[in-house]
C-alpha cells in the first residue's frame, strides 16, 4: 500500500499540487486565439540552462579591434582609404605581421575577400603586393556560375545574401579563412531584401553571423555613410540600424580635420571589450605596384567619431572662422600658462562672440586636448605641450570627448 506524502510540518496534505492543478484546469475550454494569430509551430523549443554552457574567452585576431567569431562593421565616405585600409588588415592576416598599434599579430591563416568595386588584376593584388601580402592565403569570391538547362544559357552573379551563404561558408572552411572582407555590403544584398528594413536586414545577416560563430571567422562589412547628416555614427551607415545592430564591433573611417591628407579609424560600437583608441594612417604611394598602401601613425589619436563627423560636416565656407578662432584659442591658453579650465575658455569665447560650436570645432582642427586638471580635477583644455609644464595635469583625456 502506498503511503501518503507527509509535509515537513507533520501533517498529511489532502491533494498533491498535481491534483490540484489537474482539478482547476480540468474542463476549463481553450482560449480562442485572436484572429488573424499564425497557426503553432511544429518545431520544438530549445532551452539552455546557463549552469550547463562552458564560458569561454572572446578569441580575438587583433586585440579590441578584430574578434574571431564576430560581425564588424566599418563605415565612411569614398576616398578615405576604407578599402585600401582592408587590403593592409587582411595582408597581416595572412602573414601574422603585428598589428598597426604594435600588438603581436595572429597566427597566419587564409582571407576571404568579396569586393563588388575593384578589379583583381589592377586594384586588389597590387594593394596587396604593396601591403606585404602572403597572396597564395588570399581568395577573392568573384561570383556564382549560373546555368539554364532550357536554353543553354551560362552566366555569372554576384553571391547574394542570405541566398549564398551556404556558398560563402564552404569558401571559408575550404580557405582555413580567419578573416572574410565584404566590400560594400549592400552590393551583396540579394535583390529580395529591403536594406532599410530591420527584419529583413536580420534575416539575410543571421547565417552569416551564425556561420562567423562556428567558424571562428572575423566578418567586416564594409559600407557608406548615408546623406542624412548629423553626428551619431552609429547611424549615419548606409540601410537598416540593424546592420549596424547584428554587428558586435564597429568603425568610422574619416578625415582628421587636424590634417586633410590623414585619416582615422574611430570606433563606433564595441559591445565586448572595453573601447579602444582610434588610430592614424595616411596612404602613401608606391610607384612600382602602381597603387597606395597604408602608413599608419604609431601613436593613438584623440578623436571621436562624433567629433570627425562634425567636423566633416562643416560647411566649407565658414572655415575662416574657425581658422580665427584657432588663433584666439591658442592666444588665450597661452596667456594662461598653457591650460585654462574650459568653463573660462566658454565664459571668454562667447564674450568674443564666438558660439560653442565654433568653439569646439577650432579645438579640433588646433589640435587642443582636452584634460582633467588641478584639484579637485575640473575639465581643462590644453596647448599639445602644456603637460610638461603643469605638475597639476592628473588624467589627460585620450579620447577627446569634450
Amino acid at each position: 500500500m502506498t503511503e501518503a506524502p507527509v509535509h515537513r510540518n507533520g501533517h498529511t496534505p489532502t491533494a498533491t499540487a498535481a491534483g490540484i492543478l489537474a482539478t482547476v484546469t480540468t474542463g476549463i475550454p481553450a482560449a480562442t486565439p485572436p484572429r488573424g494569430t499564425p497557426p503553432p509551430s511544429n518545431g520544438t523549443t530549445t532551452l539552455v540552462r546557463m549552469a550547463d554552457v562552458e564560458p569561454e574567452q572572446i578569441q580575438w585576431l587583433w586585440p579590441g579591434y578584430l574578434a574571431a567569431g564576430k560581425l564588424h562593421v566599418i563605415d565612411g565616405d569614398p576616398n578615405l582609404g576604407k578599402s585600401t585600409m582592408m587590403s593592409d588588415l587582411a595582408a597581416r592576416v595572412t602573414t601574422g605581421a603585428d598589428w598597426p598599434d604594435g600588438q603581436p599579430g595572429c597566427a597566419p591563416a587564409g582571407v576571404v575577400m568579396m569586393s563588388a568595386e575593384d578589379g583583381l588584376h589592377d586594384t586588389i593584388r597590387p594593394r596587396l603586393d604593396a601591403a606585404g601580402a602572403d597572396t597564395t592565403h588570399v581568395f577573392a569570391l568573384t561570383g556564382i556560375s549560373e546555368h539554364d538547362p532550357t536554353c543553354g544559357e551560362h552566366w555569372e552573379r554576384l553571391p547574394s545574401l542570405p541566398r549564398d551563404s551556404s556558398r560563402i561558408r564552404a569558401a571559408v572552411e575550404e580557405t582555413n579563412a580567419a578573416l572574410v572582407v565584404v566590400d560594400p555590403f549592400m552590393a551583396y544584398l540579394g535583390a529580395d531584401i529591403n536594406p532599410y528594413r530591420d527584419t529583413e536586414i536580420r534575416r539575410a545577416l543571421a547565417p552569416l553571423t551564425r556561420m562567423a560563430e562556428q567558424l571562428r571567422v572575423a566578418v567586416v562589412l564594409v559600407r557608406h555613410w548615408n546623406k542624412s547628416g548629423g553626428h551619431h555614427a552609429i547611424y549615419r551607415g548606409g540601410g537598416s540600424i540593424g546592420i549596424i545592430g547584428a554587428a558586435r564591433l564597429g568603425f568610422a573611417v574619416a578625415r582628421d580635420p587636424s590634417e586633410q591628407t590623414r585619416s582615422v579609424l574611430a570606433p563606433t560600437k564595441v559591445n565586448i571589450a572595453s573601447t579602444p583608441p582610434s588610430l592614424a594612417f595616411r596612404l602613401v604611394d608606391v610607384p612600382e605596384h602602381g597603387c597606395a598602401r597604408v602608413e599608419w601613425d604609431s601613436e593613438p589619436i584623440p578623436y571621436t567619431a562624433a567629433e570627425l563627423l562634425a567636423a566633416a560636416d562643416e560647411l566649407p565656407d565658414s572655415r575662416r572662422d574657425h581658422t580665427d578662432t584657432e588663433v584666439w584659442l591658442r592666444n588665450f591658453l597661452r596667456d594662461h600658462g598653457g591650460v585654462a579650465p574650459l568653463a573660462e575658455v566658454r565664459k571668454a569665447a562667447r564674450a568674443e562672440g564666438i558660439a560653442d560650436r565654433t568653439l569646439r570645432r577650432a579645438r579640433l582642427q588646433a589640435g587642443i586636448a582636452s584634460i582633467r586638471a588641478g584639484f579637485p580635477a575640473t575639465a581643462s583644455w590644453a596647448l599639445n605641450d602644456a603637460n610638461a609644464h603643469d605638475t597639476n595635469v592628473q588624467d589627460v583625456d585620450s579620447r577627446g570627448t569634450t
